[in-house]
C-alpha cells in the first residue's frame, strides 16, 4: 500500500505549501524508503543548496531523514522534526521538516563544520544568516500540528478509498447473484415444461392401460403416481420461481441504495 493510491500529490502539496507559508518551517512527506513524495517547501539555501549540494552533507542529510523522530537537531545543527505517516497501523511515509534554528548560532561551529563538509565557509555563513530563528516550543506546536493534520487528511482519504472499493465489490457480486437468479429462473421454467410433459404422458398411460382392462391395472397405478408425482414437482417449481423473484427484488433494492452511497462518496470526492 503506498500513499499516492488513494490521494493526489497535488492535494498534499497545497496543505503542505499552506502549512509552510502559515509557520515559516520547511517541510516534505517522503514514502517509507526516504523518497519525496512533494516538492520541498520552504526550504533554505543553507541546506538546499550549501549543506545538501556536498557529497558528505547529502548523505547524512539522508541519514537524518530516514532515523529522525520528532523533534531533533539534525547533522548541521538545525532543529529538524519526523513524524511518520500510519494508515490502518502501517507505516507509509513520513513528514520531515524544520531547518530552523531555536537561538542565535555559534558561527564558529558551522564555519567547522563547513570546512568538514567541503563548503566555502563565508557562503556558508552567510546562508546561516538567513534560517529563521523560533523559539523551541513553537518549532514542537508547529510538528505536531503538521502531523495531527496530514495523518488525519490522509487516513480519510484512506477510508473513502477503502469504502468505494467494498462498494465495487459488493455491487460486482450482486450483478453475479442476480445474474445466477435469472438463469435459476429460466432452468426451473425448462423443468417446469417438462414436468408438464410428464404429466400428459401419464395421463395418456392412465388412459391406456384403462383401455387394456384387467392387463393393465399395475401400469394404470405406476402412472397415476407418475402423475402425482409430475404434480408436486410443478408446484415446487412455481414456488422456486416465486422465491427467486423475491430474491431478484431484494437484490435490486440493495443495489438501489449502493449507488446512493457511490453517489454520496463521488461528492465528498469532488468537494475535496
Amino acid at each position: 500500500m503506498e500513499i499516492l493510491e488513494f490521494i493526489e500529490r497535488e492535494q498534499l502539496q497545497q496543505i503542505q505549501d499552506l502549512y509552510s507559508t502559515a509557520t515559516g518551517v520547511a517541510v516534505c512527506i517522503i514514502d517509507r524508503e526516504g523518497n519525496h513524495i512533494t516538492k520541498d517547501s520552504n526550504c533554505n539555501d543553507f541546506c538546499i543548496k550549501y549543506t545538501k549540494g556536498s557529497e558528505l552533507g547529502a548523505k547524512r542529510c539522508h541519514k537524518c531523514d530516514i532515523e529522525g523522530k520528532g523533534v531533533y537537531f539534525c547533522h548541521s545543527g538545525l532543529m529538524d522534526f519526523a513524524a511518520d505517516i500510519v494508515v490502518d497501523g502501517e507505516k507509509l511515509g513520513a513528514i520531515v521538516g524544520g531547518q530552523v534554528l531555536p537561538g542565535p548560532p555559534d558561527t564558529e561551529k558551522f564555519r567547522n563544520l563547513a570546512v568538514e563538509l567541503g563548503i566555502n565557509p563565508d557562503d556558508y555563513i552567510t546562508a546561516l544568516k538567513k534560517v529563521p530563528i523560533k523559539s523551541e516550543t513553537s518549532i514542537r506546536c508547529a510538528a505536531k500540528l503538521m502531523e495531527v493534520m496530514i495523518n488525519m487528511l490522509i487516513n480519510q482519504e484512506y477510508n473513502i478509498f477503502k469504502d468505494k472499493g467494498k462498494i465495487e465489490v459488493v455491487d460486482k457480486e450482486i450483478g453475479v447473484t442476480t445474474e445466477n437468479v435469472i438463469q435459476i429462473e429460466a432452468m426451473v421454467k425448462d423443468l417446469t415444461k417438462v414436468s408438464r410433459k410428464q404429466n400428459i404422458l401419464a395421463l395418456n398411460a392412465s388412459i391406456e392401460a384403462a383401455r387394456a382392462g384387467e392387463a393393465g391395472k399395475g401400469f394404470n397405478i405406476v402412472a397415476g403416481e407418475m402423475g402425482k408425482l409430475s404434480s408436486m414437482a410443478t408446484e415446487k417449481y412455481s414456488a422456486i420461481i416465486a422465491k427467486a423473484g423475491e430474491i431478484d427484488e431484494s437484490l435490486k433494492r440493495i443495489n438501489a441504495e449502493f449507488e446512493k452511497q457511490v453517489e454520496k462518496q463521488n461528492v465528498l470526492s469532488d468537494e475535496r
